[in-house]
Parts: C-alpha cells; structure tokens; sequence
C-alpha cells in the first residue's frame, strides 16, 4: 500500500503549539514531547481509522488490562533532519516486523503496515519543525502497543490501543560506558520474553541495574540464565567485541533481543572484509582477551546508543580497563559509517534509509 491519503487518518492539530517554549540545546533523552502524537484502535478483531492528535493525557479505566497483566510492547527508532531539507528515518521496516514479532509472542494482534510506516511518515511530516539539528540530536520515535479491556481477569485482551509519540532528543549515552557482569539476577530466561520488545523485560532489570548503578557502573552485562556464563546483552544494548581482528558478538536466542543496530554493523562488518562471529561468547573468553592485550574493542550497540564505546568491564570483584576510545579504528569507523548513511552523506546501497 501507499501512504496514507489524507481522508484516511485523521489530523487534528494543535491549537498551542510548545515549539517556541522548547529549549533544543537542552533536550536531554526522552524527557520532551512534540505537539502531536498518532492514535489508533483496535476493537472487534479490526483495527480502527489511524488519527493524530495533539498530546495529551490518556483516560483509562483502573482495570485496564495492561496495568495488571503487562501486555505491553514498543519500539524505538530515529529520524534525522538533513542537511538537504530532508527528513530521513533509519530502517522503520526492520522496526515495523519486530513490533509485530512482539505482538505475536504477547498474544496481540498484528499491526498494518500502512497504520505504523504511513502513519509515522504522516506525524513526522506534521511534526518537522521539532526535529533537533544539532550535532548527536534526533528525534526518538516511540511507537507502542497496551491491551485496553477493562476487566481484571487473566486473559489476552480483545480491545488493544496503538500509539506513535516523538521525543527530540541528545545523546543517549555522553560518555564511555563501564558495565558490571551480572551473575544472579535475569533479565530473561531461555523461553520467556527475552527476544519481545516487551515492558516486562525492562521491568526485571530496574533492580540489578539499580544495585550496579550504586556501585558506579552505568549498565549490566547479563548473562545466561542457567550457567551465568555467557554473555546476552545490555537491556539497552546488544554487545560486541573485537578479539584479535574478529568481530564476535552473541548468536540471537529467545532471551536476546535482535537488535536492528546489531544487524546493521554485522551487515557491514562483513562487507568490509571483516571476520565476523555470532556464537556464545563467554565472560571469560573476553575478560582472557583483555589480560593479554588481544580485546582491541568492545561496544553497545542500539538505536538510543548508537555505538556506545565501554570502557571498564567489571566482574567479581575486578576492573578490567579496555584501551583508549580513541584507539578503537572499527567502532570509530562503523559510527561514522552509519552516521553518513542516516544523514544522507554516502549512498545507502542497503535500503536502509526512508526519507520523507
């Protein structure tokens, strides 16, 4: 399908506008909103006409589903404001499919194309002028899904509310990164909701990363949940490591997230002529390569961080210091890369980019 005509979704717009009061040089992540935000409903096993609307508060019944059971998802992706005028989103589509593979595991229903991609395209398009400009800024898009029956009783619900909301936002992360291994608790277990983009798996880390942030440390390597061996993800972040000129980075399974950013780097990785291997990667196998000198890189990736450089590991105990950001030529270069190819600075032979 095309993008959506204009008698198709419903555009009510503001009538006071914030953009004046904004202050962009002091975004921060996630913390401002734009004017207008899209909504859309599904009742009766169909989905209702897409609208956009200005933002504002939701009324909801305190036995709304959700609230109780978690059936819960969202996204999260960027667009930028370039240099020729125009605004370019990274890799929607990829977004677009993961979204809907987070319905199917939590029991909802599946999402048009023409209600996420064209109703995005729609808000970003009435919303341009909130676009950040400035250097590391964009704007975060936050797409989500919530169950809406008014009931208090363990089921999937039949009512469910889609909604788009954008936030201009800076850096994620304005520093290097030191992270703390995790050996007890888990952010998921093998066959739970780890590779869902769900509520719940951000809920089961607000503790460990709590506890780590009180130890100085910005995030958690979570491990395996049966030997609390292997190496997972952030909760933000997919890692990655660059042992002895290979590219190595956790094989996908149900408890790890498939991050879109992940893709992207492997995908040029390879290109590049770069040894690449996805497999399980245990603690010790990084922490070894890093005593003698052969861990010549180690970074997170996603879309709020981008490539975010780490700069201490710590398990057990021990600090583990990784050679100076500056030294690191794969993650200078693959930020850079991808940085290009977003703007709109380098041929996106990948199809990556849609611009607007």
């Amino acid at each position: 399908m095309g993008m959506i005509s204009a008698n198709q979704i419903e555009i009510h717009k503001t009538t006071s506008s914030r953009l004046s009061q904004t202050d962009f040089h002091n975004l921060g992540f996630g913390k401002i909103f734009s004017d207008h935000m899209l909504v859309c409903d599904y009742h009766n096993g169909a989905w209702e006409k897409p609208q956009i609307v200005p933002f504002q508060n939701l009324s909801l019944s305190p036995a709304t589903n959700f609230i109780h059971y978690g059936q819960s998802i969202f996204e999260g992706l960027k667009a930028f404001k370039c240099e020729d005028g125009k605004i370019r989103v990274f890799r929607p589509d990829a977004n677009f499919n993961r979204m809907n593979l987070s319905a199917e595991r939590l029991c909802m229903p599946q999402i048009p194309k023409e209600i996420f991609i064209d109703g995005l395209k729609e808000l970003l398009l009435l919303e341009k002028d909130w676009i950040p400009t400035a250097e590391g800024s964009s704007m975060y898009i936050r797409p989500f899904m919530f169950s809406l029956d008014e009931e208090i009783r363990v089921r999937a619900s039949d009512t469910y509310k889609f909604m788009i909301i954008l936030s201009p936002s800076g850096k994620y992360y304005a520093a290097p990164v030191k992270v703390l291994v995790e050996r007890q608790y888990v952010r998921a277990p093998k066959g739970g909701l780890g590779a869902a983009k769900t509520a719940a798996n951000y809920a089961a880390s607000l503790y460990p990363a709590k506890l780590a942030q009180q130890k100085g440390y910005d995030q958690l390597i979570w491990t395996d949940s049966t030997e609390h061996r292997y190496i997972e993800e952030a909760g933000t972040m997919n890692f990655m490591f660059v042992i002895n000129d290979t590219l190595v980075t956790p094989v996908l399974n149900d408890s790890i997230l498939a991050g879109i950013t992940r893709d992207s780097i492997l995908t040029l990785a390879r290109e590049w002529g770069m040894k690449v291997e996805e497999r399980k990667v245990s603690i010790e196998e990084v922490l070894q390569a890093a005593e003698k000198g052969l861990l010549q890189d180690a970074f997170g990736s996603g879309t709020a961080a981008v490539v975010s450089p780490i700069a201490v590991i710590s398990d057990q105990g021990k600090e583990y210091v990784l050679p100076p950001v500056e030294s690191r030529s794969f993650s200078l270069k693959i930020a850079e890369e991808l940085k290009k190819i977003r703007m709109g600075l380098t041929p996106d032979t990948h199809g990556w980019v849609t611009t607007i």
